[in-house]
């Protein structure tokens, strides 16, 4: 049986239902989350592979900045992992858009303040943009 819809009565996402991430993002992120979980939970239970599906949905149009999600300069996979589908074992990118440009993701991390960045390749930004995402989350729940 699935949990508890994301929705109020009047079709406001439930942000207290939400991660922390998500909870620190604008409206149309929220919701493409919280309506494609309640989907997936319905279609696989509540669980690890429902949550696997919210995420990836999110990370189509929208990219981890930070402490929370943005929407993405154009839509679609953000990483080997999700262009290839379920069942395969590659490295997702943790919610990097490591199939834009490397401007972009310069711009990113000059934005973060990811030291060494003139001189990373593309690979090392988003490897960096990882970390920096994931330090900036732990600096917000902390607050």
């Amino acid at each position: 049986m699935a949990a508890m819809s994301r929705f109020t009565k009047d079709g406001k996402v439930r942000t207290e239902a939400l991660p922390s991430t998500l909870q620190r993002s604008d409206e149309k992120a929220q919701d493409t989350f919280a309506a494609t979980l309640d989907a997936a939970e319905e279609q696989y239970g509540d669980g690890e592979r429902a949550r696997r599906t919210a995420f990836a949905s999110l990370k189509h149009g929208f990219e981890k900045v930070g402490d929370h999600w943005e929407p993405k300069e154009k839509k679609g996979p953000s990483d080997a992992q999700a262009a290839g589908g379920r069942g395969q074992a590659r490295p997702t990118a943790g919610g990097v858009d490591a199939n834009s440009s490397k401007q972009h993701l310069y711009d990113l991390a000059r934005k973060l303040d990811v030291p060494g960045r003139s001189r990373m390749s593309k690979d090392e930004l988003v490897e960096a943009l990882q970390k920096a995402n994931d330090r900036e989350t732990r600096k917000a729940r902390e607050q």
